[in-house]
């Protein structure tokens, strides 16, 4: 596993995740468990393969693969305000993430 600012040369961790051309699920912006491929340019959530936007996007840093739709990866803010401060979107905790989030904001 390479190790850059995302990963911190972990397999998996609890991260933010926000489409910001639609939802996850239901709701525009999730925290949960992510897995990194072995470079760390690609991310995996919820069956989604999201790409590492290269020169960045538009208004994320990766890309679902798939359909093309930009996303939003950063780590868990310990004070909670991972969405941008000019943007209104729900938030959910993935249940299985809940008490890693506990334990991050402590």
């Amino acid at each position: 596993m390479k190790s850059n600012q995302l990963t911190r040369g972990e397999q998996r961790r609890v991260m933010y995740v926000e489409n910001k051309n639609g939802l996850i699920n239901g709701v525009a912006a999730r925290i949960g468990w992510v897995e990194f491929s072995k470079t760390g340019r690609t991310v995996y959530y919820r069956g989604k393969s999201l790409q590492a936007c290269t020169g960045g996007g538009v208004s994320g840093n990766f890309f679902d693969a798939d359909t093309h739709e930009e996303y939003w990866i950063s780590g868990v803010k310990k004070r909670g305000s991972n969405v941008h401060y000019a943007e209104s979107v729900s938030v959910l905790i993935d249940e299985d993430a809940k008490e890693e989030v506990a334990r991050l904001r402590a």
